[in-house]
């Protein structure tokens, strides 16, 4: 018989949460594809990630409805547990289950759904909240260009060498034991390392969202794009050079792939003047996302026109994707102005072909360490 104490004990003692950690779910082959990324926290709370683009804060109980959602539990199983570790009614349980699993599917599933407006999830204020680790890493894994670029467009002095692959596995494995799962690979012009595809492959085997930086040029062929989709390249930042007929062929052999793309355009004095046509003609392909920054900030009356051009074409347009490094990359302007995005070494972090961490892309007077010779406690922290 359970004596006084006991009862009090079970009652009234704090709840413990399911333990701290990251889960990961994919999608069967025969639906449309995505992938959830759970972290839990060690007070219980925990946020929830989907395909790397929307995150959701939870709360204990949420949380623990997310993780048995991703496992798989019915109804029945999963209000069980919850009930019991927070002694509330199963009925009530189960029917706050059930609505959980339906909100995340809708998000899941609709193109674009504000999970706000329609999900009635609370709205947290983007790069708010504390995180244990970023939501993304972003890897220079090469400053080389391709021949007949511009020498300013990736910097080299600094970066005494290049790591290789099983260097760069080693850091996508401490990012995931971190609780990343986002990685994108970029440059430089991350296509001229042959080793490509195996370190694409390994973030693959981690479980982590891949994406790519590039130009797009040597995508153009077919098999070693197919061999980038077969190693798990999740999506595409295509760097467009409009005066390039190269580029446009490049764009016109991915988009009918099955590889989310968004098409980056960083406006110049040079192209200004015809960058609306580029936009018309784009949206006319099917792109159906946009990422844009200036040269210059001379031409922000420019870019603030073209944003609405964009919304008229029902282009999504993305601001908080790296962007390629040169003189025209908008995070060197802003930090010039000591005006430096908002995410940066928080949401994100910058590693640089040699293994430094900046917070982000142009900030190489912050290194916070580099990612296989320090802890990554001490880099993040």
């Amino acid at each position: 018989m359970t004596s006084v104490i006991d009862f009090i004990r079970e009652r009234f003692t704090q709840t413990k949460p399911l333990p701290a950690g990251s889960h990961i779910f994919q999608s069967a082959p025969d639906e449309p594809p995505y992938r959830l990324h759970l972290r839990m926290q060690a007070d219980g709370s925990g946020m929830l990630i989907v395909n790397a683009a929307t995150v959701l804060h939870l709360n204990p109980t949420a949380t623990e409805y997310a993780y048995h959602m991703m496992k798989g539990a019915n109804p029945e199983d999963a209000a069980r547990q919850v009930a019991s570790r927070y002694n509330i009614n199963r009925s009530t349980a189960q029917q706050d289950f059930v609505e959980f699993r339906d909100r995340i599917q809708t998000l899941i599933h609709t193109p674009d759904l504000d999970p706000v407006t329609y999900l009635d999830f609370q709205r947290v204020s983007p790069h708010s909240q504390v995180l244990s680790a970023p939501l993304r890493l972003d890897c220079a894994l090469t400053y080389l260009l391709p021949a007949d670029a511009e020498p300013s467009a990736a910097p080299t002095k600094r970066v005494e060498r290049e790591l290789n692959a099983d260097e760069w596995k080693t850091i996508l494995d401490k990012a995931w034991q971190a609780g990343i799962p986002h990685i994108t690979l970029t440059g430089g012009e991350p296509t001229l390392r042959a080793d490509l595809p195996e370190i694409i492959a390994h973030a693959e085997k981690n479980g982590q969202v891949c994406g790519l930086l590039s130009d797009g040029l040597k995508l153009a062929d077919k098999e070693y794009l197919e061999t980038l989709l077969q190693t798990g390249l999740d999506h595409l930042l295509f760097i467009l050079q409009p005066e390039n007929s190269a580029s446009w062929k490049a764009l016109e052999t991915i988009l009918p792939e099955d590889l989310f793309t968004t098409v980056h355009l960083t406006i110049t004095t040079r192209n200004a003047t015809q960058a609306a046509e580029t936009l018309e003609k784009l949206a006319k392909l099917g792109v159906t996302s946009l990422s844009l920054s200036v040269a210059d900030p001379s031409l922000k009356e420019t870019l603030d026109s073209l944003r609405n051009l964009a919304a008229k074409l029902e282009l999504t347009l993305r601001w908080d994707l790296p962007v390629p490094y040169s003189l025209e990359n908008p995070v060197a302007i802003e930090t010039r102005e000591e005006n430096l995005p908002a995410g940066a070494g928080k949401a994100w972090l910058y590693v640089e072909p040699d293994g430094d961490v900046l917070p982000a892309q142009g900030m190489a007077d912050q290194i916070l360490g580099n990612f296989l010779k320090n802890k990554f406690e001490e880099i993040y922290h």
